[in-house]
């Protein structure tokens, strides 16, 4: 166990729904003048709720995209939200929806410096070109994410399809830099 424990923070949940069905934009627009629908511009409909504060793209295919929720019981509600509101507005939808978690972002805090130098060197599946990129970009494979690293210890992990992953994934790599002495605490 590592000797200080990593703050870790979800920041972002990409989830994608899809209704199995055709849905009418415009009249989708007639029911909810708030939404933002510009189609010479863009082919999906903006539907943000306030609670979750979220942003969902919804196509007339019947797919549906949610940003923005801080979890995935969050990305969930956010889209059975959006569904219940389209039913309310006079949109007619047929099954239940096909929800799929596809990107979480993370931030976290490892609690001490990290030697990214050394780290590039010793670690396998890393990139770091400090004149490019402050960070060092570290592909794990299991779980399957990516992690940016910085000498502060701060790091962004992205890629993952469950929270759990998230956790596994920090607390793997603060194990493994503690094991090769490439962190250091004040």
């Amino acid at each position: 166990m590592p000797k200080v424990k990593a703050t870790i923070s979800i920041e972002n949940v990409v989830a994608s729904a899809t209704l199995n069905q055709k849905v009418d934009l415009n009249a989708v627009v007639k029911g909810y003048p708030g939404v933002e629908y510009r189609p010479e511009q863009f082919p999906g409909l903006v539907f943000r709720l306030k609670r979750p504060k979220t942003a969902t793209l919804i196509f007339n295919s019947g797919k549906m995209v949610c940003t923005g929720a801080k979890s995935e019981k969050e990305a969930r509600r956010a889209v059975m939200k959006v569904i219940k509101e389209l039913k309310k507005g006079g949109i007619i939808i047929i099954s239940k929806p096909e929800l799929k978690i596809q990107n979480i972002v993370a931030s976290a805090s490892l609690g001490g410096m990290i030697d990214l130098e050394k780290a590039a060197f010793t670690l396998e599946r890393t990139m770091y070109e400090p004149e490019q990129f402050p960070g060092l970009i570290y592909r794990m494979s299991e779980p399957k994410v990516v992690i940016l690293l910085f000498a502060s210890g701060k790091l962004v992990c992205t890629g993952a399809k469950k929270e759990q992953d998230v956790y596994d994934a920090v607390q793997k790599l603060h194990v493994l830099l503690e094991e090769k002495k490439l962190i250091f605490y004040d």
